[in-house]
């Protein structure tokens, strides 16, 4: 059984209530999971509270919460292989881009912020002779981190660890299609010896224990990464209280390739950025814009690279490409292909299930052409391994259809001249660009998307502009005039 963690136990759900979660590969039960209710948050929210209001950590010198943060990453480093395996089971992403990336990554962050929080300090407003102003940054109080069910355990560390690198207690609602490396975060809280209440965590669906940590009096902070109709709902449900939100949801980036581009390398771009992670990857290149001279060249050396990606039993090192994470994900994936077909695209690759893995939620990388901009198929965000190509003209065009869009996640510019890469690049409309490059994240800067990707940036100092609060001191230095109303005057002099 998956327990919540709350106030460093682990402990099974007021009502006693559980679901299964299932493994992708086979779609058997492979444990039953707590099933969280508003008792459940309402009890991990008062732990926080307790914790923020009364306990050690928002008031431990920021040295001390950077040790403890560190020692976390080190503790997700010596568990990695009991991580990955359970990652690999639930998630079915190959063992490869689990083992060498997401663990790895999980680590990173805690280090990272730990580093961080003993470097983001306050700011001075001196007033000659009169007074000394400052601004400080505190902890908010407490926080709901709501995580997708995509490389599940590295986006709730991304979460967790500069929250509590500011200073703030949380609660986490992981996603119930992924479950399982959660409890990691409780077992390795329990041996860094965090103090009790800080870190709380407690599954469910997002109906009954998402919407009420979003509604719940006692949170101030909700960071949600998923999809885009979620998050609009979350927001709703957010408003009476007042929460402050970081919203990073969907996305149908562009991968841009000009004529005079690295093609082999803008070739390796584009399969890795739809194909790795399964294709479920919100900064996935989803939509391929191909300048027409190179067009029929580099499609059909596309087509040969798609229909080579290894697709296996995600245990396997030689697997590229494992199951989707759930049935019910597999039957979108499938119905966007009867899409494709209605609209008059032609799927040049996969477009089904591989014949030779009748069991799980199996799905060949999948190629589509002869496909425009203001097709469905172009414009929703699929989340699977599929591509989709478009071919334009100029450089205009190129822009025009990267931003002819509701999203503006991310997007990838591929071009031998980069004074061209970095204008289009500026021009696009994303939170994040790569010029001749796949997605490669340095945590130092924003993270974020704008129009329907969401709302608000993490990581570096900006995660800790969303964690924490500015509180502004102002300290005189002098007997400077207080005007003395009361005392007779007319004008207080």
């Amino acid at each position: 059984m998956i327990e919540h963690f709350i106030d460093n136990q682990f402990v099974t759900s007021l009502e006693g209530g559980s679901f299964e979660s299932l493994n992708p590969a086979t779609n058997r039960p492979l444990a039953q999971v707590a099933d969280g209710t508003a008792a459940d948050v309402d009890r991990a929210v008062q732990a926080a509270r307790r914790a923020f209001d009364a306990g050690p950590w928002p008031r431990l010198p920021a040295e001390e919460r950077a040790r403890l943060l560190r020692r976390f990453g080190e503790l997700i480093l010596a568990h990695a292989a009991g991580i990955a395996e359970d990652e690999i089971n639930d998630t079915g992403v190959p063992a490869a881009q689990v083992k060498v990336g997401a663990v790895p990554r999980a680590a990173e962050n805690f280090t990272f912020f730990a580093d961080m929080a003993t470097q983001v300090g306050g700011e001075q407003f001196p007033v000659e002779g009169k007074f000394s102003n400052y601004a400080v940054r505190k902890p908010t109080g407490v926080a709901g981190l709501i995580t997708p069910w995509n490389t599940p355990f590295m986006l709730e560390t991304w979460k967790v660890a500069p929250c509590l690198a500011a200073g703030n207690t949380c609660v986490l609602k992981p996603a119930e299609w992924s479950p399982l490396s959660a409890a990691w975060l409780g077992r390795i809280a329990q041996e860094a010896e965090l103090p009790a209440g800080v870190l709380n965590i407690v599954h469910g669906f997002g109906e009954t224990a998402g919407a009420p940590l979003v509604a719940h009096p006692g949170v101030q902070l909700i960071s949600f990464t998923g999809e885009t109709t979620t998050g609009s709902e979350i927001l709703r449900n957010g408003a009476a209280t007042l929460k402050r939100f970081s919203m990073e949801l969907g996305g149908k980036s562009p991968t841009i390739v000009f004529e005079d581009a690295d093609l082999e390398r803008a070739l390796d771009g584009a399969v890795w950025q739809v194909y790795s992670l399964n294709g479920e990857r919100c900064t996935a290149g989803s939509r391929l814009l191909l300048q027409a001279s190179i067009y029929d060249r580099f499609v059909a050396d596309l087509a040969g690279r798609v229909g080579a990606v290894r697709v296996g039993d995600p245990h396997d090192p030689a697997t590229e490409l494992g199951p989707l994470i759930h049935p019910d994900h597999w039957r979108r994936v499938r119905n966007y292909m009867d899409t494709a077909r209605a609209e008059g695209a032609e799927i040049l690759v996969g477009g089904d299930r591989p014949p030779e893995f009748p069991q799980g939620n199996y799905f060949q990388p999948t190629l589509i052409t002869r496909a425009h901009n203001r097709m469905r198929v172009a414009q929703e965000e699929i989340f699977g391994p599929v591509l989709v190509v478009i071919p334009f003209q100029d450089e205009a065009e190129a822009v025009a259809l990267a931003n002819d869009i509701r999203y503006g996640l991310a997007a990838y510019v591929w071009s031998g001249d980069l004074d061209r890469g970095r204008r289009v690049g500026e021009r696009i409309e994303a939170g994040l660009v790569w010029v001749n490059s796949h997605n490669v994240r340095d945590l130092r800067t924003p993270f974020g998307g704008c129009k329907m990707s969401g709302i608000g940036r993490e990581g570096g100092k900006y995660s800790f502009d969303f964690y924490t609060e500015w509180s502004t001191v102002h300290v005189a230095l002098g007997e400077h005039r207080i005007p003395p109303l009361g005392k007779g005057g007319t004008d207080g002099r």
